[in-house]
């Protein structure tokens, strides 16, 4: 007979060496069973120890120890595991993303876009509070637009004065006139969100541009399926692969009248560009070309690709160049990245440019602080997403009070992008704020100013271990004229260095894959509910002039 394992003896109660019957020295098949799952819960650690809040809105925990509750299954799965492995798994995962190109420009260095391995959960009411913020976010800046290049009954009627948009950098004339075919100026945006100190979500920017980001929310998913399935097993998470589809049928419902067949390219600036991996990803998902400013020419206001079966006429762009190097008849003419006569054949309606020319003015951030009476004065409705406290330096007596207190406020170039440019009054030095009063003082109109807010913290694995870090929320938005649809998901954005609030990656950031649980039974009766109608701008429905209040100073 085979003697008893070590684990299963049982040992003399004294020290004396007295020999014990064999029958007394096993143990049931049972307890043996219990006794192992006992030792296994005592020797492995809590991945979560050590874990602690910061100060600010954790998205993961309530309190020390107790987990929100849409996070609970995904604890329960990362409690038991080693640190180690979360560490292998992330290492394992950027060689993964640099072999398959997912990366990004930072300081000159072309490096794997972080990803962390703990996803943010958002459940399904709370993101059908997100969705709906965020569609009635793009139908108010497509009225907008619409308006500011159109009959500026907005302007007219007082809502916003006329010299904010003349003077807006991004505001372009040339385009002025233009009439897209569906009436869709912004056919992609990006809104991104944070969660104040209470939990609340609100609108940061609008981004309705050239927004980008998108492919990191697709690989994110795809590099998160592959290498931590077990992840997923419980959960029911919306899945983010029908964005490509979704893009072309928009792009698609975007052609000039009376194409049935539209062809569709991606526009890109080149190889050299930090997003050059998005435009190849997102061009080969729909099926489409992807070319640059040489492949196209313009001949008697038609847009043309050149092809190996020769030139084929172009339906749709969808444009990943900024406006001022778009067409160097109308913008700079020294740009080799467009074409020379995109913007006449836009203004003849032959070809149909996503997104629209002059968008830039809706980014402005300036703009953004009229949102919430824009968004009351076309859709007839409340915000659904406040904006974070802000003020305009357009007064003097606001503009005095933001001097005073730059210590203790952020303040940002209107037209940034990217994070570059902003100062967090808290963080900064005595001789930054010097220089950032000298160029507020010489440009007001370059300059708005917000509250500080401490933006919501995740767990993210640094080394082996978990520590809170300040993360947002970008979703992504499609238009097809008939309706806003928002992706599932969106891009969360993390500030990798310790207490730092700039989440953007060209500031060193890094992501997490953002789940969305299944709809509940709560939920899916809201959304049966009529949706927010895709209105035009007051030109079209002739509203009654609505009572707008006005509040620029530091009461705001």
């Amino acid at each position: 007979m085979r003697s008893a394992p070590d684990h299963a003896r049982r040992r003399p109660a004294d020290g004396a060496g007295h020999i014990v019957k064999q029958s007394e020295t096993y143990l049931s098949p049972a307890e043996i069973g219990v006794e192992q799952v006992l030792l296994t819960l005592e020797d492995v650690a809590d991945i979560f120890d050590g874990y602690r809040l910061a100060e600010a809105w954790d998205e993961m925990f309530a309190a020390p120890g107790k987990p929100r509750a849409a996070y609970d299954a995904l604890v329960s799965v990362l409690q038991p595991m080693d640190p180690g492995e979360l560490r292998y798994r992330a290492d394992q995962l950027a060689r993964v993303f640099t072999d398959r190109g997912v990366t990004y420009d930072y300081a000159g260095e072309e490096r794997p876009f972080p990803l962390d391995l703990i996803p943010r959960v958002i459940d399904a009411v709370e993101w059908d509070l997100v969705s709906r913020g965020v569609r009635q976010r793009v139908l108010a800046l497509e009225a907008f637009l619409e308006d500011a290049y159109g009959a500026g009954r907005a302007f007219d009627d007082g809502v916003i004065p006329w010299r904010l948009v003349f003077t807006s950098e991004k505001f372009r004339r040339e385009a002025a006139g233009i009439i897209p075919p569906n009436g869709v100026r912004v056919h992609v945006a990006g809104i991104d969100l944070i969660r104040d100190e209470q939990g609340k979500f609100c609108v940061l920017e609008d981004n309705v541009r050239v927004p980008s980001g998108v492919s990191y929310v697709i690989e994110n998913r795809l590099a998160m399926t592959r290498t931590f399935p077990a992840l997923f097993a419980e959960q029911k998470v919306h899945q983010v692969d029908e964005y490509p589809a979704k893009l072309l049928n928009a792009l698609r419902a975007a052609a000039p009248d009376g194409v049935a067949d539209p062809f569709v390219v991606v526009l890109t600036p080149g190889m050299h560009n930090a997003a050059y991996f998005e435009h190849t990803l997102l061009a080969r998902l729909m099926g489409v070309e992807l070319v640059e400013g040489r492949d196209l020419f313009c001949w008697r206001n038609r847009v043309y690709v050149h092809t190996t079966h020769g030139r084929r006429p172009v339906d749709v762009i969808y444009r990943r160049v900024d406006d001022d190097w778009l067409d160097p008849l109308h913008f700079r003419p020294d740009s080799v990245l467009g074409c020379p006569g995109l913007v006449n054949a836009a203004r003849h309606g032959t070809v149909t440019i996503a997104n629209g020319i002059g968008n830039g003015v809706a980014d402005d951030k300036l703009i953004y602080t009229y949102m919430p009476d824009l968004i009351r004065y076309y859709l007839g409705a409340e915000p659904i997403l406040d904006n974070v406290e802000s003020y305009r330096l357009d007064e003097p007596e606001t503009l005095g009070w933001v001097l005073a207190e730059l210590g203790n406020l952020v303040l940002k170039p209107v037209d940034g992008a990217g994070g570059a440019g902003i100062v967090i009054g808290p963080a900064a030095t005595a001789d930054e704020l010097a220089v950032l009063a000298r160029q507020v003082r010489s440009n007001p109109r370059g300059w708005m100013a917000q509250r500080p807010v401490a933006l919501s913290t995740s767990p993210v694995l640094v080394g082996e271990k978990l520590a809170p870090r300040h993360i947002d929320l970008r979703p992504f938005a499609v238009n097809d004229g008939t309706d806003v649809w928002v992706l599932p998901g969106g891009l969360t954005r993390v500030a990798l260095p310790e207490g730092e609030l700039k989440v953007n990656s060209s500031q060193g950031g890094g992501s997490k894959d953002t789940w969305v649980l299944g709809v509940t039974r709560a939920a899916a009766v809201r959304s049966e509910n009529p949706p927010l109608a895709p209105l035009r701008p007051a030109a079209a429905r002739d509203p009654e002039p609505h009572s707008v209040s006005r509040q620029s100073g530091p009461d705001q």
